[in-house]
C-alpha cells in the first residue's frame, strides 16, 4: 500500500542521511569539503539572523545564504504573503493572460529607479544577467561585452563569459565575445570602446569577489564614455541591490549614474521562491519586443509566477515599513568602524573595506619573523588558507557562520541579513578579536587547523 506523502515524517526518518545522500546523488565534493573544513553541522531550525542546532545552541549567520536572506529566514510578513497566495488558488502561469502580481511588483521595483521603465522577471541572478546581455546585444546590434577583472556575474554560459575568475571559466570555452578591463580604469575602457563593436559594460558597483568598490566617479564617467560610443551600462545589483550597501542600489552612491539595465535577484526572493529581475529603459525593450511576432522572443518558464511575485512584493513592503536600508547603513557603519580599529592592533590584518552590510576583511603578510614564517608556509601551500583558518574557529568556537570571499583570496566577506542589530555586530567583532588574539599568539585552533589545510592542499596538487 502506497503511503500518503508526509514531509515531516520523511525528514524525521531520513534527515540524518543528509551528507550521505549528497555524497551519493549530488555534488560529491560538497560534503567532502564541509567535512574537511569542519562545517558539517546539522542545523535544526532558523529564524531571522540565527540558526539553532539539536542541542539548542545559537549560531549567528553572517553569510545570509550568499546574500539571499536579506530579511533573514522566515520573516513573518513574507511567510504570510506566500500562505495567502497559495490559499488564493490563482490561475497561475496560464501564459495567455496578464496577471496582476507581476505588474504590481514591476511598478514597485521601478519606483526605486525612476529612470528605468520596464522589467523582465526570471528565476535567478544569472538569468537576470543573461537577459541583460541578450537585450544589450540586440538593442545595440553589437556582440562584444566588457566586464571588470575579478567580476562574478553567474555561471551559465552567457554570464560565465563575463566572469573574471579563470577557475570558473576553465574548460567551458568557447564563450561569448568578451573583454576584461580593470575596475576603475577609464583609459582601458576608452581603448576598447574605440573599436566600435562593444554592446555594453557590465559592472558590480561593489565586487563580491574581494569586496572591491568602484572608485568614486568611475561609474558616471564610464556611463558617459559608453553612451558617447553608443554602448550601454549594465549594473549587476544581484548581490549589492535591495539595501545591501546602505542604499537601495549600490550605484546610487555615485551621483548621476543611471544604468541602462539593472539586474537584481537574491534578496528579492525573501529567501523562499527564486526570482530574478532585469530592469531596463523603454527603448531597449521596444527593440527586443518589436512586434507581436516577437512576443515570446525572450521568456522564462517560471518567470513571473505568483509565489515569486508575492514574495517580492512582501519583501519590498517590509523594507519600507521596517526601514531595512537605514538599518543596513547604520549597523554596517558600526561593524566596519569597529573592525577598522583592529587593523593597527593586529599585523595579520591588512584592511577592512566595503559599504553597508557588505564588508571585506583582508589579511596580509605580517612583519614579525615568527608569524611571517607561518604565513609563508601557508601561501606556499595554497593562497587563501589563512582566511579559511579564521573562518573555522569563528564557527567552531564562537558559532558564527561566515566564509571567504573567493578562492585563493585572503579575504573574509561579511554579508549578513540586513536585519542584524548592533548586538549581533558586536558579537561578531568580539569573536573576531578573540580569534585574532589567538592567531597572533601563534597557537590554538587557528594554526592547528592550518596544518590540516596545508596537508589537504598538498594532497590535492
Amino acid at each position: 500500500m502506497t503511503k500518503e506523502f508526509d514531509l515531516a515524517t520523511l525528514l524525521a526518518e531520513r534527515g540524518a542521511e543528509r551528507y550521505e545522500l549528497h555524497a551519493r546523488h549530488l555534488n560529491h565534493q560538497l560534503p567532502r569539503m564541509l567535512h574537511t573544513i569542519g562545517f558539517d553541522k546539522v542545523y535544526e531550525r532558523a529564524e531571522g539572523a540565527h540558526f539553532w542546532d539539536a542541542d539548542g545552541n545559537d549560531y549567528l549567520d553572517m553569510l545570509a545564504g550568499f546574500a539571499v536572506m536579506g530579511l533573514g529566514r522566515h520573516h513573518p510578513v513574507v511567510r504570510k504573503a506566500l500562505h495567502d497566495v497559495l490559499d488564493a488558488s490563482l490561475p497561475d502561469l496560464t501564459r495567455f493572460d496578464c496577471a496582476p502580481l507581476p505588474g504590481l511588483l514591476a511598478e514597485k521595483l521601478l519606483s526605486y529607479s525612476p529612470h528605468l521603465d520596464r522589467v523582465f522577471f526570471g528565476n535567478s541572478g544569472t538569468e537576470a544577467v543573461e537577459t541583460a546581455l541578450k537585450f544589450a546585444r540586440y538593442a545595440t546590434g553589437r556582440q562584444r561585452i566588457l566586464y571588470c577583472s575579478h567580476a562574478f556575474h553567474g555561471l551559465t554560459t552567457g554570464s560565465l563569459s563575463v566572469n573574471g575568475e579563470d577557475g570558473f571559466r576553465k574548460g567551458f570555452a568557447p564563450l561569448l565575445p568578451d573583454t576584461a578591463v580593470p575596475l576603475g580604469d577609464l583609459d582601458a575602457l576608452a581603448r576598447e570602446l574605440k573599436k566600435g563593436d562593444v554592446a555594453a559594460l557590465i559592472v558590480e558597483p561593489v565586487q563580491g569577489k574581494g569586496v572591491h568598490e568602484a572608485p568614486p566617479g568611475y561609474l558616471r564617467a564610464a556611463q558617459e564614455l559608453l553612451h558617447r560610443h553608443k554602448a550601454l551600462l549594465i549594473a549587476d545589483e544581484v548581490q549589492t541591490g535591495l539595501g545591501r550597501t546602505g542604499k537601495f542600489y549600490a550605484y546610487q552612491h555615485d551621483d548621476g549614474v543611471e544604468p541602462d539595465l539593472v539586474c537584481v535577484a537574491k534578496a528579492l526572493s525573501g529567501g523562499y521562491v527564486p526570482v530574478g529581475a532585469t530592469l531596463g529603459k523603454d527603448w531597449i525593450f521596444q527593440k527586443v519586443y518589436s512586434s507581436m511576432d516577437r512576443v515570446q522572443v525572450h521568456s522564462a518558464s517560471f518567470g513571473s509566477n505568483a509565489q515569486a511575485m508575492a514574495a517580492g512584493l512582501a519583501v519590498l513592503s517590509v523594507m519600507e515599513n521596517e526601514e531595512i536600508v537605514a538599518n543596513a547603513a547604520a549597523v554596517g557603519e558600526r561593524l566596519k568602524s569597529r573592525l577598522a580599529e583592529l587593523v593597527d592592533r593586529y599585523e595579520l590584518l591588512a584592511d577592512v573595506r566595503g559599504r553597508g552590510l557588505m564588508i571585506g576583511i583582508e589579511f596580509g603578510r605580517p612583519r614579525s619573523l615568527k608569524l611571517r614564517s607561518r604565513w609563508t608556509m601557508l601561501q606556499t601551500a595554497r593562497k587563501g588558507l589563512f582566511a579559511q583558518m579564521v573562518v573555522v574557529p569563528l564557527l567552531q568556537r564562537h558559532r558564527i557562520l561566515t566564509q571567504v570571499s573567493g578562492d585563493h583570496l585572503e579575504v573574509i566577506k561579511l554579508i549578513p541579513p540586513l536585519i542584524i542589530d548592533t548586538g549581533d555586530a558586536d558579537r561578531f567583532v568580539d569573536a573576531f578579536t578573540e580569534v585574532m588574539e589567538d592567531a597572533h599568539k601563534g597557537g590554538g585552533l587557528v594554526w592547528d587547523f592550518g596544518k590540516t589545510l596545508v596537508k589537504q592542499a598538498v594532497a590535492n596538487r
